[in-house]
């Protein structure tokens, strides 16, 4: 399988960002019943370049040109990096996750990219999609349920490749350790599974850069 590189992944990120401010718990969790007042230092200007073909089998370039403010190695302030967007508030990988996450001071957003079976990136940790979607009741897919071995392991589920990008649409995303995140379960079934595009329409409208990983890209580049 291989994704054609699209013009629009070819992106720069460039602006000034919000004055630094104060955020509350209430900020993340409205109505919460306390309120926790931290600083929070947003990113002065955050730049970067996706470049090279978006494929599943190559490696996804990213680079800050030597213009670009931002915070060095030395600097006092680390650079945060988002993983899965803020996913201890809402479902990973999720615009609502990664907006949160921007919200919170992350100057960069990291999304785990997968292909549907139209050779869309979207952003999922895996392309198993039980355990982070709701396809598991939608009887519409039900025969849809497979056997695959992905990088040696063998996995019984569904899987992005074999659905379309509009088909994909329809699922919603749950929380994928309830155990752990209980509270993020209020959020089961709101939020769709973003499309590649999508996440860098987010970074580039908040001013944030992004961090992209492509995901099994042997298997991917194996069917």
């Amino acid at each position: 399988m291989f994704v054609e590189p699209s013009p629009a992944c070819q992106v720069v990120f460039a602006g000034a960002p919000p004055a630094p401010g104060w955020l509350t718990h209430d900020d993340i969790e409205p109505g919460g019943p306390t309120v926790h007042r931290f600083r929070v230092s947003y990113p002065r200007v955050v730049a970067a370049v996706v470049t090279g073909a978006l494929a599943l089998g190559l490696v996804i370039g990213v680079s800050i040109p030597a213009t670009a403010q931002v915070p060095s190695p030395t600097a006092a302030e680390p650079l945060v990096i988002a993983h899965r967007g803020a996913s201890g508030y809402r479902p990973e990988h999720t615009l609502a996750s990664y907006e949160l996450a921007i919200r919170m001071g992350a100057d960069a957003i990291e999304p785990d990219l997968v292909s549907t079976r139209d050779g869309v990136l979207v952003a999922r940790h895996e392309n198993e999609i039980g355990g982070t979607t709701d396809v598991a009741s939608r009887p519409a897919f039900a025969d849809r349920m497979t056997t695959k071995v992905v990088d040696g392991l063998t996995l019984t589920g569904w899987f992005t490749e074999d659905f379309t990008l509009a088909e994909l649409k329809q699922l919603r995303a749950v929380e994928r350790i309830p155990d752990i995140r209980p509270n993020n379960t209020i959020y089961d079934g709101r939020f769709a599974i973003p499309t590649l595009q999508q996440v860098i329409d987010l970074a580039q409208r908040f001013g944030v850069a992004i961090y992209p990983e492509t995901k099994h890209p042997t298997y991917f580049d194996s069917i």
